[in-house]
């Protein structure tokens, strides 16, 4: 990255004191017409700039400089620092004064915001964090709960379980597991995404089976209840990273879950289009006012006035798994009611018969 030129000290006096040479240099030749006068407000003006950009050292030495030049080249008389009228003399004076003052009072202006951004950014940063936690607990919160209370029925003798009631109880706990490693996953991807080390690993991949999988996988049954997804087998292979794909897939699922009443369905459509696979991940809720749309993918962005839960991670994460693999993404009101988030990312793709020929 280059260093502004602009955070080095010799080159912000540099910058200052050529200014200044050139702006009275080219009055210098003009004077007989605008008058000196003149040439001292709009060396001010100039002086009041620098105060606004620069460190005050820089602009009162520049103020030093500007009166000087000043003083010899247009007070009359001319190339003397000498002065002759008392009303030039007081005139002189009051440059230099004001000049001074402009420069103090714009810096410690200056100052004074920068504490008060400073000051600002950090309540920000503490109520993101305060939300991010409260968020996390929230999240957190029911895999241990489920995977607590599964250790402690299946621990407990004098509990008489069938073997079917015992798988169950199995069954929510591996779900549990994996929703608490997936959002202990989540907070390290997006560390990865902001550190730009990801790394796609593209393999052939049946795209009905990978979806199964994860439905099967990362959902409760209550919520494989409300997901509708129609196998189509004319679809071909396609050569992309299954677990990248998986993740963008589950973080856009559950929050159309998240968001959607209990009675409402979410629905996965996935298709081939050029030599790209779409997926379209479609639910039946409130849908997003039109001025949140633009800030959806945001890191830690949740909608205002929601439900508790959720880390306003799942979207920005689908955004940046979706981008690393040179796709695109997008969120749409459906005008039957709900949203709409399309994700499409380029991959190979091939059919069983010509993979076999391979």
């Amino acid at each position: 990255m280059l260093k502004s030129p602009f955070k080095s000290k010799s080159f912000v006096f540099a910058f200052c004191f050529s200014t200044v040479i050139i702006v009275s240099t080219l009055f210098f030749f003009s004077v007989g017409f605008v008058g000196y006068h003149l040439v001292a407000l709009v060396l001010l003006m100039l002086l009041s700039v620098f105060a606004m950009l620069f460190d005050i050292i820089p602009v009162i030495s520049a103020a030093i400089l500007s009166a000087l030049i000043w003083n010899y080249f247009f007070i009359p008389p001319t190339f003397t620092f000498h002065i002759d009228n008392a009303e030039d003399n007081l005139l002189f004076f009051m440059y230099f004064l004001i000049a001074s003052i402009n420069a103090v009072f714009t810096y410690k202006i200056r100052k004074v915001h920068k504490q008060n951004a400073e000051i600002e950014q950090e309540k920000n940063v503490l109520k993101l964090y305060d939300t991010v936690f409260n968020s996390l607990s929230h999240e957190l919160k029911t895999p241990v709960s489920v995977l607590i209370t599964g250790v402690e029925t299946l621990k407990d003798s004098e509990a008489v379980l069938s073997e079917k009631q015992k798988q169950n109880v199995l069954e929510e706990m591996d779900i549990a597991s994996n929703r608490l490693n997936h959002q202990i996953e989540n907070l390290l991807n997006m560390s990865r995404l902001e550190s730009g080390f990801l790394e796609a690993r593209p393999d052939w991949c049946d795209i009905n089976e990978t979806v199964n999988s994860l439905i099967k996988k990362l959902f409760n049954s209550d919520e494989q209840n409300r997901i509708t997804f129609k196998i189509n087998n004319q679809l071909p292979l396609f050569k992309l990273d299954a677990g990248f794909f998986g993740l963008i897939l589950f973080n856009l699922v559950k929050n159309a879950l998240q968001y959607s009443a209990s009675d409402k369905k979410v629905n996965i459509a996935i298709s081939a289009v050029e030599s790209s696979v779409l997926v379209e991940v479609s639910d039946m809720g409130n849908g997003f006012p039109e001025t949140e749309l633009q800030n959806v993918f945001r890191k830690f962005y949740r909608l205002p006035n929601t439900k508790t839960g959720g880390t306003g991670l799942g979207l920005s994460i689908a955004k940046g798994f979706t981008e690393a693999q040179k796709g695109s993404i997008k969120i749409e009101n459906r005008m039957e009611g709900g949203a709409k988030v399309s994700f499409s990312i380029p991959t190979e793709v091939s059919f069983v018969n010509q993979l076999k020929n391979e």
